[in-house]
């Protein structure tokens, strides 16, 4: 029997292509707002980080997710992002 494929996502700020259980996925809705998506199914433009503290810091730091998105993201979304991690 065929093996299934598991579809990897690459993470914007390190480039590694990981499984989506291994990433955070942030979405720029279509009304312009910024949430993290946690079912993966989100309508909008999404963007993939790694679980990772470290880099969640650097793409604050970056603005990474700001120019992949296109608009502006606030603190909170980073420091949620931080909080679920723990």
């Amino acid at each position: 029997m065929k093996e299934k494929k598991i579809p990897l996502r690459k993470c914007v700020v390190t480039q590694e292509r990981l499984k989506k259980e291994d990433l955070f996925r942030v979405v720029r809705t279509p009304e312009g707002t910024v949430i993290i998506d946690f079912k993966g199914k989100a309508n909008g433009r999404g963007a993939y980080l790694k679980k990772d503290e470290q880099v969640i810091l650097k793409a604050q730091k970056t603005k990474i997710l700001e120019k992949h998105l296109e608009v502006t993201v606030q603190d909170e979304i980073y420091k949620e992002l931080l909080e679920l991690l723990k």
